[in-house]
């Protein structure tokens, strides 16, 4: 039987061109380092593409500016794809400096996903 990591493809984008070529952010580094997760230190962000609206069958926005971001950056064809992470935003560590809350947020949202797909 196939697990769920083998049934869903699933990318990372930005929505805003100022973090475009950028590494992972050492704060978010240490917070993947502290809990085993692998991570490529040499993967620049990449922004979201008109192609990407069209190939996902889900987009995910971390916060309601995402959310709002991505139905600007897309044709109406393609925002019922476009959903919130959670009911509760996500904060930007960039912005509070709080990676761990961040984590935790990410965490359990990440954990009804898996609810919600399975």
């Amino acid at each position: 039987m196939k697990s769920l990591t083998d049934q869903v493809e699933i990318e990372s984008r930005a929505t805003s061109g100022w973090e475009h070529g950028h590494p992972i952010h050492q704060g978010t580094q240490t917070i993947f380092r502290q809990y085993g997760i692998p991570f490529d230190s040499q993967k620049n962000s990449t922004q979201m593409s008109q192609s990407d609206f069209e190939y996902f069958d889900l987009i995910i926005g971390m916060d309601a500016s995402n959310v709002t971001n991505l139905k600007t950056m897309s044709d109406p064809k393609y925002h019922d794809k476009i959903v919130p992470f959670a009911s509760e935003s996500v904060p930007d560590p960039y912005y509070t400096g709080d990676f761990e809350e961040t984590y935790r947020r990410v965490l359990a949202g990440c954990q009804d996903w898996v609810k919600k797909l399975s």
